[in-house]
């Protein structure tokens, strides 16, 4: 039997993950990345939304501090936005930069992988918005029908 390098066990796990499989543990990053702060966190510091802080609604990637990010996020705690962020800076898709002043000033931005993704999540927070309407009524179709 042949041994494998590191590199190939890393190969061949990588080509069977599968988030249809309970042990695949693309299950734990989809979960993690299907969170509405890490979308929102993440529609945030990809430009989305800025033109509410009165930035240039061009709609760049751009860095942001805690404090616009808390003051964006309306019904964010300091605990979630702080696990938030730090969950997002483990696995990759944001950096965080602390300036040393009195007080040090924290920002945060997308790494490429984060930009990655942001272009996805940005496209579901778009739909959301756009179909929120047609939800809301066949909610209450729903409702009236499953009521009777």
């Amino acid at each position: 039997m042949a041994t494998m390098t590191a590199a190939q066990k890393r190969a061949q796990a990588k080509a069977e993950y599968d988030a249809f499989l309970a042990a695949c543990p693309s299950r734990k990053l989809l979960d993690r990345i299907s969170d509405k702060w890490v979308t929102l966190i993440l529609s945030a510091l990809g430009g989305a939304g800025s033109h509410q802080l009165g930035a240039d609604c061009a709609g760049e990637p751009r860095s942001m501090r805690y404090s616009e990010l808390s003051r964006l996020l309306a019904g964010v705690s300091q605990k979630m936005l702080t696990q938030t962020l730090r969950s997002l800076e483990r696995d990759g898709l944001i950096t965080r930069t602390a300036t040393p002043t009195v007080p040090v000033t924290v920002s945060y931005e997308l790494t490429d992988l984060g930009l990655s993704l942001h272009r996805l999540v940005r496209d579901v927070k778009a739909w959301a918005e756009t179909h929120m309407d047609d939800v809301l009524a066949n909610r209450a179709s729903y409702d009236t029908r499953t009521s009777g």
